[in-house]
């Protein structure tokens, strides 16, 4: 198996929801331990974001929810992948395009929210 570069931040998700908290933002914990495909790992974003039923399971829509969040209340919005590692070893392509995704919504808010994710190394 090719190894896959983990960009994580050095913290467990306690301690990045901790951080979250104290700058005012809402902390959304996925556990990524079992999510080992891209179709359950975009089902566990979309309920953890409590994302609208309608909502298609696939790149574009994650990124258009993660874009607008307009469902949730006003502020930050982050988003702890603990093992995140699941994903990026039995799906290394469907790992990269998800975190892609997530870092590309993080630059575009729209509706007085913002997003951001932290990937963690529990």
């Amino acid at each position: 198996m090719s190894e896959v570069e983990h960009p994580s931040a050095d913290i467990t998700a306690r301690e990045a929801v901790r951080e979250a908290e104290q700058r005012g933002a809402t902390a959304h914990v996925l556990d990524g331990s079992d999510l080992i495909s891209k179709r359950t790992t975009l089902e566990g974003i979309a309920a953890v974001l409590n994302f609208p039923e309608w909502t298609g399971r696939n790149l574009d829509a994650l990124y258009d929810c993660l874009t607008d969040l307009s469902w949730l209340d006003e502020g930050e919005h982050v988003l702890i992948w603990s093992g995140f590692q699941a994903l990026a070893e039995h799906d290394p392509k469907a790992f990269s395009r998800i975190n892609a995704v997530l870092r590309d919504a993080a630059e575009h808010p729209i509706c007085g929210r913002t997003f951001t994710s932290v990937l963690t190394r529990d």
